[in-house]
């Protein structure tokens, strides 16, 4: 195929077959994967591709009276991670990937490491989870005292630090806030122990919001929704038309639906 039998294949994809704007890219870094690293015959710039648009969808919010119906169906470690989510407005990830080091009980404060796109922050510990965070440490804690006793306690580090600091994998401050039941084991006998599977907070999310009744999609990444609705009502709560002021909440739809607005309207007058 030639740059103009390519260019009419990509523009199908989006016209004709209408896939999303992920598969048209998709498609397309795999043709010029093939014609530059395997038939060696870079393709000439591609023009005139019609892309695939990428739809807007308005996340699913939860109400208070909800988000309590679903929390209070929970239990262990599930009810523990998601009330980080619904308190903090963690990825799913950013909880279960938390390490002893990054919570800090004295200033109420997590931060949060390599998050999504790579930026560090730190963000809020809600004041009603701090009982049970000790609690949560401390059991953590005897788990991994129980492993070292054991001969392993090891846990994944990033990028080069288990060589910076050869301590540091079995060192109490890198070990995971939420750890595996189970321990992990390599191909040269090392043992160690990973966080939480992401599954098994799904699964009981899932789960408390059939019980709860909710006729929702409730996913875990919902408590970030509603929590980007308490900590930024103005902004974030009112592009989901929850809350505030309706002239925010008529410029943020009028964005979302591609309605070009002059300027916003002070609520204050």
């Amino acid at each position: 195929m030639a740059a103009e039998e390519v260019n009419a294949f990509l523009t199908s994809l989006a016209v004709e077959q209408r896939v999303s704007g992920s598969t048209q890219n998709q498609a397309l870094s795999a043709l010029l994967f093939l014609y530059r690293a395997v038939l060696d015959e870079p393709l000439p710039w591609l023009k005139d591709i019609i892309r695939a648009q990428r739809p807007l969808h308005l996340p699913v919010v939860l109400t208070v009276d909800e988000v309590h119906r679903v929390i209070d169906r929970m239990e262990g470690l599930g009810r523990l991670v998601a009330q980080l989510l619904y308190g903090s407005g963690l990825r799913l990830l950013e909880g279960l990937m938390l390490r002893v080091k990054d919570v800090d009980f004295e200033r109420g404060q997590i931060t949060v490491r390599d998050p999504k796109w790579g930026r560090d922050r730190v963000t809020m510990l809600p004041r009603a989870a701090t009982a049970s965070r000790h609690e949560q440490l401390v059991t953590t804690r005897l788990l991994h005292e129980e492993d070292l006793a054991a001969g392993f306690g090891r846990v994944w580090l990033p990028d080069a630090i288990a060589r910076k600091l050869p301590s540091a994998p079995r060192d109490w401050r890198w070990q995971w806030v939420f750890p595996a039941p189970t321990r992990w084991r390599n191909a040269r006998g090392e043992e160690g122990r990973h966080h939480l599977h992401e599954s098994n907070v799904q699964r009981a999310v899932s789960r408390a919001a059939n019980e709860a009744g909710i006729d929702k999609r409730v996913t875990c990444h919902t408590f970030r929704h509603h929590a980007d609705c308490r900590i930024m009502p103005t902004a974030v709560g009112c592009w989901l038309g929850v809350g505030g002021d309706r002239a925010f909440r008529d410029l943020a739809f009028g964005i979302i639906r591609g309605v070009p607005e002059t300027r916003a309207v002070d609520p204050s007058g």
